[in-house]
């Protein structure tokens, strides 16, 4: 007598948390090219190579897998920052090597930039996660600066260092953005063309110099 085939699909056996990163893995890419709403879970899963209520099982509905994507990518960046940028480094070295560790991570995983910057913003709840995530780092960038003019024995209101935070934080996501549709173009050497425009205000500011508007 013949075996009976099962024409059930089988799945190796893996620790729940390498197949949790399959399935991420596979939901940044299809997020990435589809967004929220254009994205299905079956695609998800097919790309994963894994059933749809394992997908469903270890990490819930759409919504919840989505913000699980940007949690992960958002970790990883931010990480990757945090790692790079030592304190105890000059201040333009430590912009530096923040700067690069945050291209580099853009150059390395476009879909999880794409999955960041463009799928999350404006769609409710995921902008706001993604403006807690935004917040985070300027307050990275905000301390960087406030620990540098401080080492030169000057203060700065908490406002200003906000506000210089934030648009080195806007520019620097524009320019990571135009790198993640250049996959020919070079991570550091955009970094360098960041840190060639971000530097040479910051260094201004560190040495107390601001331009002021004329006299009406």
């Amino acid at each position: 007598m013949l075996a009976r085939v099962s024409s059930t699909p089988t799945f190796k056996r893996l620790p729940r948390a390498v197949r949790e990163q399959q399935m991420l893995d596979a939901a940044v890419k299809v997020f990435s090219r589809r967004g929220f709403h254009a994205a299905s879970m079956d695609e998800i899963a097919d790309d994963a190579g894994i059933s749809k209520p394992m997908v469903y099982a270890y990490l819930g509905t759409k919504e919840e897998l989505f913000v699980a994507c940007l949690h992960r990518e958002g970790t990883r960046m931010m990480e990757a920052i945090a790692g790079a940028a030592a304190p105890d480094l000059p201040a333009d070295e430590r912009l530096w090597r923040g700067l690069r560790a945050f291209f580099g991570f853009v150059g390395a995983h476009r879909d999880g930039w794409a999955v960041l910057y463009r799928q999350a913003r404006g769609e409710q709840p995921f902008a706001a996660e993604l403006a807690t995530m935004r917040g985070r780092l300027v307050e990275v960038v905000a301390g960087m600066l406030d620990h540098a003019l401080r080492a030169k024995g000057r203060e700065v209101g908490a406002t200003d260092l906000e506000v210089v935070a934030y648009a080195l934080v806007g520019a620097t996501e524009s320019l990571a953005d135009w790198l993640a549709d250049h996959p020919e173009a070079d991570a550091e050497k955009t970094a360098t063309r960041m840190m060639n425009v971000a530097w040479l205000g910051a260094d201004q500011l560190l040495r107390g110099i601001t331009w002021h508007p004329p006299a009406d």
